[in-house]
């Protein structure tokens, strides 16, 4: 296979589980295909369907972000008596907590954002495109939306790094204004995302020759994104493949798939660098001052349960809960699970917190 050919079918991957270095033949590809579709119709409720009026919020470098705020409704259920702040992973959006928005809508004050060049936000400056930037973009959130009153964060995949990144910088805010974190298939550095873009190279070659075919490609951006619609099944199984551990419904793998496809490569090249240099595991004490859920698929290809296991030695009187055969997007195939340790982690920082 070609260079080109392995990183048009991988660097997704590198993004959250959009390709892998094609593997077996045309044949295992297709039939593969077929058995995803054959799956369950899964959930009643469409996809991306679950939204309410928009709120901008500019931050420190002018881009502006897109802000959905789910009221609580008087009466359904017990006040919690705080906010719970939702951050996404890397080149999806905030529909990927489709599940939770539903288990919560009306019950808790939630709210939802589609982090700086992803979903309906607006784009960054390449520069900007860092996790340290990410976390002062949590924190321009929390100002506008959540001005009063406690508030948990619950971040999956780059939206957990994204959390750890906002404790790094100000850990003066956990115990005081943050009173709960949920971390779900994330980590605080250890990754090797180069090794998903040239796999028989040692890591330290690859990491080199992989950021610059990266970055080589993504000022191609716009025939990487047209080669990688008109190879949209192969895509599909490899989505399927790298995002989750078990089977799911076809509309579970469809539906990654299309915020992946949404999302231009330029973006994925821009965020790239980003993760390989990730090494915030000192930071993540700041988290032990307020109660702290880890979740985490045992087979996660991207964000690895060893790497859960290690945030749960680093964080005091964490909780870790590991879902067996779940992959990286466990938010939608271990969904039940995700949100009963939610539940927990709610429950526990409503009690920190002090009820109404």
């Amino acid at each position: 296979m070609s260079t080109t050919s392995r990183v048009l079918s991988v660097t997704g991957l590198a993004v959250g589980a959009v390709g892998v270095v094609a593997a077996g033949t045309a044949y295992r590809m297709v039939k593969q295909r077929q058995l995803i579709g054959r799956r369950g119709a899964g959930d009643d409720t469409p996809f991306g369907s679950l939204h309410s009026a928009p709120v901008t919020v500019v931050t420190d470098d002018g881009v502006d972000l897109r802000v959905e705020v789910d009221e609580r409704v008087p009466g359904d259920g017990e006040d919690p008596g705080l906010t719970v702040v939702f951050v996404h992973g890397y080149a999806l959006s905030m529909d990927s907590w489709h599940f939770q928005r539903a288990a919560y809508r009306g019950r808790v004050r939630t709210v939802f954002y589609d982090q700086r060049s992803h979903g309906r936000s607006g784009r960054s400056t390449p520069g900007h495109a860092t996790i340290d930037q990410l976390g002062l973009d949590l924190l321009a959130v929390l100002d506008a939306v959540v001005a009063d009153g406690p508030v948990v964060l619950v971040g999956h995949s780059m939206g957990g790094m994204t959390i750890i990144a906002l404790a790094e910088e100000h850990p003066e805010l956990f115990g005081d204004r943050v009173v709960g974190v949920g971390l779900v298939s994330t980590t605080a550095g250890g990754l090797e995302p180069s090794r998903m873009l040239v796999p028989a190279l040692p890591a330290n070659v690859a990491g080199q020759v992989a950021q610059r075919l990266v970055a080589a490609l993504g000022r191609g951006h716009r025939t990487i994104d047209g080669l990688r619609r008109l190879g949209h099944s192969v895509a599909l199984v490899a989505t399927d493949e790298l995002a989750f551990g078990d089977e799911v419904p076809a509309s579970y793998v469809e539906f990654v798939d299309r915020m992946l496809s949404a999302t231009p490569f330029e973006v994925v090249a821009e965020f790239f660098p980003t993760f390989s240099a990730l090494d915030k595991f000192e930071a993540v004490a700041a988290l032990g001052q307020v109660p702290s859920s880890i979740v985490c698929g045992t087979q996660d290809k991207l964000t690895p349960i060893g790497l859960s296991r290690r945030l749960h030695d680093l964080i005091p009187g964490s909780v870790l809960r590991e879902c067996d055969g779940a992959g990286h997007m466990v938010i939608l195939e271990r969904d039940a699970d995700v949100t009963d340790e939610l539940d927990l982690l709610i429950a526990r920082a409503g009690d920190r917190a002090g009820r109404p």
